[in-house]
């Protein structure tokens, strides 16, 4: 996988950007060095195509998940982090999942299928449209959540549904409505406040 790193604070969280769909490595690090100034970066390029829009996993149409593809990219990603702490010397403690639209999509399925080293995130207008899913509880891990109310991607009812996968498992959730689907300011300024909390 494309990446890019930036070295941060040594004490600092290490935030994992994850983009959108058409993004890239350096989409996010903008909003990375706004949610803070010390943290490290690591910025993550999805390695599938969609008529030539790097994402992270495929789909079969608007909404519906490539499920078997889904697992195996999050599977890679996973263990792309993982290399990643190795190479720059950071602990998977440190680690704060940093998602936009696909990008929290795909983070969705670390805090559930591998919760045990991914327990932070910042998900902003993420939709999971998956209904096999893990059983187990997540106590200990923090979420902060963003949705538009007039999302032409992510419906309602989808934002419902991921506000319910993390409450049903005990997950600490933070949520913020914002009008549509663009990333805006004021989302970036909420899940930095929430950030200084964790």
């Amino acid at each position: 996988m494309k990446a890019i790193y930036q070295q941060g604070a040594a004490d600092a969280p290490v935030l994992v950007l994850l983009h959108g769909t058409g993004g890239d490595e350096q989409s996010l690090l903008e909003v990375g060095k706004a949610l803070d100034p010390q943290a490290s970066l690591l910025g993550i390029r999805g390695n599938v195509l969609e008529n030539g829009m790097p994402r992270y996993f495929k789909r079969l149409a608007e909404g519906v998940y490539d499920e078997a593809d889904l697992a195996l990219r999050g599977d890679e990603l996973a263990d792309f982090i993982r290399q990643a702490a190795k190479e720059y010397n950071f602990s998977l403690a440190q680690v704060v999942l940093v998602g936009y639209s696909n990008g929290a999509n795909i983070a969705i399925r670390l805090l559930l299928n591998d919760s045990d080293h991914f327990k932070k995130a910042i998900l902003y207008h993420a939709m999971y449209p998956v209904e096999n899913l893990p059983t187990n509880s997540l106590p200990d891990t923090h979420v902060f959540l963003s949705f538009g109310r007039n999302d032409p991607i992510v419906s309602l009812s989808d934002s419902a549904y991921v506000q319910e996968i993390f409450t049903s498992r005990g997950a600490a959730l933070s949520t913020v409505w914002t009008p549509s689907h663009q990333l805006t300011y004021e989302e970036v300024e909420h899940s930095r406040m929430w950030l200084t909390e964790q």
